[in-house]
């Protein structure tokens, strides 16, 4: 785990030995799953650490630098409270979770083994305060108890922006905040996604650039801001944010 360690450092986040360990059982499992379950294509040991937990610390980047240090903006005693939506095999939420103990973490994913390795995942590093939800965005963001209700909004190759400000800003508080994990299309979906924006309460904020060790392609993190409530008739009906995107 040099390589992770090295570079998490530089972006600013130290690794505890303790956290070190818990990403050696995070990439154990998931290439022990991965031989019965198609998780990630990505099989190489320092891919692994690059592409899924180095590119997962990246939203703590961009957390920083668009309001400082994550959670100083809630009051004392209050949690912050994460969603991952569309976790897949638990990115970006199981790296947030493991540097970022104290927070309140959910993950949503729709496929059923994917689930199953989540929650075997955090029986296996002893993860509290974390909860796996098996469901579809366009369904939970109905419930109360989610709805508009977290003051952070993750998702990592999910659908374009358009379709993706439907399946997140739903969830996020008023003042909170959603991270789109973006390659190097980030800025063109941007330009489409005004109405989307409009309609559903959201305002960009930043486009974050990150460089990852040894890729070529630069990412891109796009913040959008809740501003206004979500009017209640989105996000729609499933599949629908995908099919017809508010452009």
């Amino acid at each position: 785990m040099d390589l992770l360690v090295r570079h998490a450092k530089e972006m600013g986040i130290p690794l505890s030995p303790r956290q070190v360990e818990a990403f050696h059982t995070y990439r154990r499992e998931l290439l022990e799953w991965n031989k019965k379950f198609n998780l990630t294509a990505i099989t190489q040991e320092e891919q692994i650490e690059v592409r899924h937990f180095l590119d997962s610390l990246t939203c703590l980047v961009a957390m920083r630098e668009v309001c400082g240090p994550p959670g100083r903006e809630r009051r004392a005693g209050e949690r912050l409270r994460l969603l991952d939506v569309g976790s897949g095999a638990g990115f970006p939420g199981v790296p947030l979770k493991i540097v970022c103990p104290r927070w309140r973490v959910v993950l949503l994913e729709a496929t059923g083994k994917k689930v199953r390795f989540l929650e075997h995942l955090r029986d296996v590093l002893g993860l509290a305060d974390l909860e796996i939800l098996h469901g579809r965005a366009e369904d939970l963001a109905k419930d109360p108890a989610h709805r508009e209700q977290y003051d952070w909004v993750v998702a990592r190759a999910v659908a374009e922006m358009p379709a993706l400000a439907e399946l997140t800003l739903p969830f996020a508080r008023l003042g909170g905040k959603v991270i789109a994990m973006k390659g190097e299309t980030a800025e063109a979906e941007v330009a489409q996604s005004g109405r989307a924006f409009t309609v559903l309460g959201g305002e960009l904020v930043k486009i974050v650039k990150i460089a990852l060790p040894g890729l070529v392609e630069e990412r891109r993190l796009v913040v959008v801001r809740k501003a206004a409530c979500t009017p209640d008739a989105y996000p729609r009906r499933p599949g629908i944010p995908a099919k017809r995107p508010l452009k």
